[in-house]
């Protein structure tokens, strides 16, 4: 049976870090990277006696991510305990939330894979807190547990199984990380954990059920997802094909090798037994309460992308790029305010920006100049003073060493050549030392006018702004 009898359902759980200064339950700061179990104490440490107390911060982070993506906000809530076993869990339970959450029925627009709009709906949205972390030493065959990550807020969006293939996957994320970061509830810094998903695949014939699922835990890369999925796709159509049951199960993925791995049977809810956290009253929620955090919503990526098409005149692939991260928006919009020339600042953003961004590996968020320098930058070029190809030269010192382009084209001998005596005695040493060329040219060949301006820019280390 060919592939294409097959679809593929996917559904996303996806799991951000809360930017909240301190823990879910306890004072504890939650900054990255401190040395282990020094942001720990007897409440995250599970210490005997000692009782959680709800951080009211995270509750209105939840609330304005449940706002954004169209959700429902439920005003009687309250807190679970989802009981599970593992080193890194101190109480061997989690508190989350299980029957009552937070957030119910949203949904996000996407494109699908044919370009159409599509509604991505998102069942519920939760708060928990987070488990401690395991190092493994490969050395010695031990591992040392880190609680430091142990009581950081999370909330958990869970979507419905509304995706057909990694591309789609991959737009739902992008899209869910760009709405987190627009109205500032996680800085969504994948490498260090803070967004992650657990993604959930099958596969059925289009006139058949839903399959069974397999689900890949804890994944914080879009390429890797994408590949993921594309992989346990193919596994799973394989399996059927030759007449294998597909199990539900729980399956790590290596990069490295480009494939899953069976790690354990997939648990369902009654595997955890949930039941209410005792030690934490319920969450009360008023109308007032809700609608004073709507009110301070910012402007969504939606509202930009329109404002940018009618006001700035740009396109709608130019938008979509400038709108999908909150950073690369917010230094077009500050670089555009100081030096007014919109387009030309997104031409810089789209292209060599975005190709830097592309090789370096970095977010839009590791963008070390500021918009003042980038104004600075466009601003030579469009007076003259250097020539595009300097810029870029000088965007790539930005990047590496990020100061005022004027002072670096001062270093670097980069100011554009523009008195026409000095650019005259250039092309005529060029022109004498070139006869060859100017026979050619005069006979018709076009080519030989390129390589006679491109002796003139090598003469000038590209440095002349107009050619007599």
């Amino acid at each position: 049976m060919a592939n294409q009898d097959y679809e593929e359902i996917i559904g996303l759980e996806v799991h951000a870090e809360l930017s909240t200064k301190t823990k879910i339950f306890c004072s504890c700061p939650t900054e990255f990277g401190a040395d282990p179990n020094t942001h720990v104490c007897p409440v995250c440490m599970a210490m005997p006696g000692a009782l959680p107390v709800l951080n009211e911060k995270v509750v209105e982070y939840a609330v304005k991510a449940g706002l954004a993506t169209n959700c429902s906000i439920s005003q009687d809530s309250k807190n679970d305990r989802k009981n599970y076993f593992y080193p890194d869990l101190p109480k061997s339970y989690q508190i989350s939330q299980f029957d009552k959450p937070l957030c119910n029925n949203g949904y996000i627009e996407i494109e699908d894979d044919n370009g159409n709009p599509k509604k991505v709906r998102i069942l519920r949205i939760h708060i928990e807190e987070d488990a401690g972390k395991l190092n493994h030493n490969e050395f010695t065959g031990g591992s040392l547990v880190d609680l430091n990550r142990a009581g950081v807020p999370l909330i958990e969006i869970v979507s419905e199984p509304d995706l057909r293939s990694s591309g789609e996957a991959d737009r739902y994320l992008k899209k869910l990380k760009s709405i987190l970061q627009y109205i500032e509830v996680s800085d969504c810094k994948m490498q260090e954990g803070s967004l992650r998903a657990d993604v959930n695949v099958s596969v059925h014939k289009k006139d058949e059920p839903f399959g069974t699922r397999c689900e890949m835990k804890n994944m914080n890369s879009f390429k890797s997802i994408q590949r993921a999925i594309e992989y346990e796709k193919e596994r799973q159509i394989n399996e059927l094909e030759h007449g294998r049951t597909i199990i539900q199960e729980t399956r790590r993925w290596d990069d490295i090798e480009g494939q899953t791995f069976e790690m354990r049977d997939k648990e369902d809810a009654q595997d955890y037994r949930y039941f209410p956290e005792p030690d934490l009253v319920a969450i009360r929620l008023s109308d007032e309460y809700i609608e004073n955090i709507r009110k301070e919503l910012p402007e969504m990526p939606e509202s930009r992308k329109a404002r940018y098409i009618s006001e700035l005149h740009l396109s709608e692939k130019d938008s979509n790029y400038l709108t999908s991260s909150k950073a690369l928006s917010d230094i077009f919009e500050k670089t555009g305010k100081i030096y007014k020339n919109y387009k030309a600042v997104c031409n810089w953003l789209n292209s060599d920006i975005a190709r830097i961004l592309n090789e370096k590996e970095i977010e839009p968020e590791q963008i070390p100049f500021t918009a003042e320098q980038l104004a600075e930058l466009v601003e030579l070029i469009d007076a003259g003073t250097i020539s595009s190809s300097i810029g870029k030269k000088v965007l790539d010192e930005l990047f590496e060493n990020p100061r005022s382009p004027k002072d670096i084209i001062k270093e670097k001998g980069w100011i554009q050549i523009s008195d026409e005596n000095t650019i005259k005695d250039v092309v005529l040493q060029v022109l004498s030392a070139n006869p060859q060329s100017i026979a050619d040219f005069k006979a018709g060949k076009d080519r030989a006018l390129g390589f006679l301006v491109g002796q003139a820019m090598k003469a000038t280390k590209g440095r002349i702004y107009r050619c007599l």
